[in-house]
């Protein structure tokens, strides 16, 4: 299996001229999907939607069982209203609607984020070449056929080919007693001694408000910048050898500047980003371009349902879902908990949904770094137009979308 689904490469993207697209490539994409897409029409509970670019406006509304493109507003749609550079950013998998949602740019008219959400996940459909998730598409069993068990923590002596197995069929892995409790002490230590060095404004921590109107530092970023211990922790074998779960040649420190980040997940946060809701680590768009990465999770502190454990969505890393902010209603994924022990480490795939559940009993401390893919070589343009071409040409395929490989 692999888990390298890119199919696009910066610099590769093509000119997007909107009345060319809505009158000629998506409706022929729309007609080439027709078969891929009308069985989901019934579940994506479609209204009519009116994207307005420019002065211009075009209509996607859904006609028995396909979706037509016609020109002009039609009455009672919604209205989505973008810039040229907003549909360019858009048809080329660089932006989501979670992402202009996320920088205030979502200009919607008459109707909800689910709505938009719904026409996002046909439009990359169409696009793509891949096909909205339905109900049983995704297999959670193993290689026999046998049911994943989804809440195995893996011991560190069991064989390194099964973790790797589990991760790509159900896009995480719980490995528990990967670092003693000892060296956890020592690192929780060292958090408390650097988190002076970081402060509101410094573009290089994160900053949430508590209930008693304090501020609390939640992340502190490039962590092995002030400590030498977690320096060397990012050399240690039993860290640096989990890049051999990786089938597609992963590597460490895909951000130099930012190798690990040390988070604090405080009591009775009110404001600001500190327990993410549900999200794929591609919610804000690049999916085509950088998926699957591979994030782990270092559990300084123990975790569980009252200690801002990390949940997933098993399986949600092989499907064009929601990409967030909440589980798309009526999936069949299973949600899962992962509670874990000091020592513990969790992985996930950028395209897996997970969130954080905010602590509300004892406050968490956990690390987060990651592995990226390589670059796409050697003639990485024309690979990537391949692979998209390969795609669109054959069945389909249940596959769905940066955020930072140090998330949670």
């Amino acid at each position: 299996m692999s888990v390298d689904v890119r199919t696009r490469i910066d610099g590769d993207e093509p000119a997007v001229d909107p009345g060319d697209l809505f009158e000629t490539q998506l409706p022929a994409a729309l007609d080439a999907a027709r078969s891929r897409l009308a069985p989901s029409l019934d579940d994506l509970h479609l209204r009519t939607l009116t994207i307005e670019v420019d002065d211009d406006r075009w209509t996607l509304a859904r006609v028995d069982d396909a979706v037509v493109v016609s020109a002009g507003p039609v009455r009672d749609a919604i209205t989505l209203r973008l810039t040229s550079d907003q549909l360019r950013d858009l048809v080329t998998d660089q932006v989501t609607p979670i992402g202009w949602l996320a920088s205030g740019t979502l200009d919607l008219h008459g109707g909800r984020l689910a709505d938009v959400l719904n026409w996002w996940l046909v439009l990359r459909a169409a696009l793509d070449g891949t096909t909205p998730h339905r109900a049983g598409d995704v297999d959670l069993t193993d290689a026999e056929g046998r049911p994943l068990d989804l809440g195995r923590a893996f011991r560190t002596d069991e064989p390194v080919e099964e973790m790797a197995d589990f991760l790509e069929r159900a896009g995480y892995l719980h490995i528990s007693g990967l670092f003693d409790a000892d060296l956890m002490a020592a690192v929780s230590a060292e958090m408390d001694r650097a988190a002076p060095s970081y402060t509101k404004g410094d573009g290089r921590s994160w900053w949430a408000t508590l209930a008693d109107g304090s501020d609390a530092l939640v992340r502190m970023q490039a962590f092995d910048q002030e400590s030498p211990l977690v320096a060397d922790l990012l050399t240690d074998e039993r860290l640096v050898g989990l890049d051999a779960l990786s089938h597609d040649g992963h590597q460490w420190s895909r951000r130099p500047t930012n190798r690990i980040e040390g988070l604090f997940k405080p009591l009775g946060v009110v404001q600001g980003i500190s327990d993410i809701p549900w999200h794929k680590d591609c919610s804000l768009g690049r999916h085509s371009y950088d998926c699957c990465g591979i994030t782990v999770g270092i559990s300084v502190t123990g975790a569980d349902a009252t200690s801002g454990q990390l949940r997933v969505v098993a399986g949600s890393h092989r499907a064009l879902v929601w990409p967030g902010p909440i589980v798309q209603p009526g999936i069949d994924l299973p949600e899962v908990d992962l509670p874990t022990d000091v020592g513990d480490v969790t992985i996930h795939l950028s395209c897996t949904m997970h969130m954080a559940q905010p602590p509300v009993d004892r406050p968490r401390r956990v690390m987060y770094t990651g592995m990226g893919l390589p670059s796409l070589a050697p003639d990485a343009a024309a690979l990537a137009r391949q692979r998209l071409g390969a795609i669109r040409e054959s069945a389909p395929i249940t596959v769905s979308q940066p955020a930072s490989p140090v998330n949670d």
